[in-house]
């Protein structure tokens, strides 16, 4: 039975090498149980009895350019919520779209490693209370990530009910609509906000982003936890690349900037501002 196979240590430095030269993610020994398990998901598709049958196929010509993707869906790590860290939000709010605002009208943000979209959609949210009571404001919204499996979801923008819970009630009276089968207890994000935001497929070790025009503001929260220092350093330098002068990034609370040299300053806990 499948559920019995077990991965070797020697499997386990096939895979996770393999990982970290595709995607720079960090997969140190305690999180064996974890790759053993998710791997198992493709392996039981597939019907692979041993782990390292599933590794020949993966390095076959067939199975790099039928099964790779696959592979790094179910390993990366898909967590997000809505209005997550909503200090961030008020931040944005208050401070950056007023700033940005007084000298443009136009507004472009990119949610980078925007999971299954729940991001995208909160600032979506957020814009659009801005134009409505503030002031008016055409903005757009990319959420990109390395797992089509998740921006297939995102772009769906169907979620099951209890994961709006973190959504203020006036936020969800507005831009969610309910499943007409209360049963499935299902919201899908408006069509109002749904059409500010597109979803694309990017890997941050990619050479060329291929982001055809710079952001005014860029959340990439919770993502380079996941990649050693020097990756760290690599990813965030292109990031800012794509970041106009006077624009804003937000990274996650848990992660740190200090020793790094890139052409932004601090303005609040985890924001930054590119130099002008």
């Amino acid at each position: 039975m499948l559920t019995s196979v077990t991965m070797s240590d020697r499997d386990f430095s096939l895979f996770s090498e393999l990982i970290q030269r595709l995607c720079a993610i960090k997969m140190p020994p305690v999180k064996k149980t974890m790759l053993e398990a998710r791997l198992r998901k493709r392996m039981r598709v597939l019907g692979f009895d041993s782990f390292r049958k599933y590794w020949n196929y993966i390095e076959s010509p067939g199975g790099r350019q039928d099964e790779l993707v696959h592979m790094i869906d179910v390993v990366t790590t898909n967590k997000t919520d809505f209005f997550r860290e909503p200090a961030h939000l008020e931040y944005l709010y208050n401070e950056v779209l007023p700033d940005l605002r007084r000298k443009q009208q136009s507004i472009r943000v990119w949610s980078a490693g925007c999971s299954t979209g729940k991001e995208a959609y909160s600032l979506a949210m957020i814009l659009n209370e801005y134009s409505r009571n503030e002031s008016k404001l055409d903005f757009s919204i990319l959420g990109t990530d390395i797992s089509t499996r998740a921006l297939e979801k995102a772009a769906r923008g169907v979620y099951d009910e209890e994961k709006a819970a973190t959504i203020p009630a006036v936020y969800r009276k507005k831009y969610l609509l309910r499943s007409r089968e209360r049963r499935e207890r299902l919201i899908r994000v408006a069509p109002e906000i749904r059409s500010r935001v597109t979803f694309t497929r990017l890997n941050f070790l990619d050479d060329d982003y291929e982001l055809s025009v710079p952001f005014d503001v860029i959340f990439c929260r919770n993502v380079i936890i996941y990649f050693d220092r020097e990756n760290q350093q690599h990813i965030l330098s292109k990031v800012c690349s794509h970041l106009v002068a006077g624009g804003y990034l937000f990274t996650g609370h848990s992660e740190t900037l200090h020793g790094m040299k890139l052409p932004i300053k601090n303005m609040a806990p985890s924001v930054y501002r590119k130099d002008d």
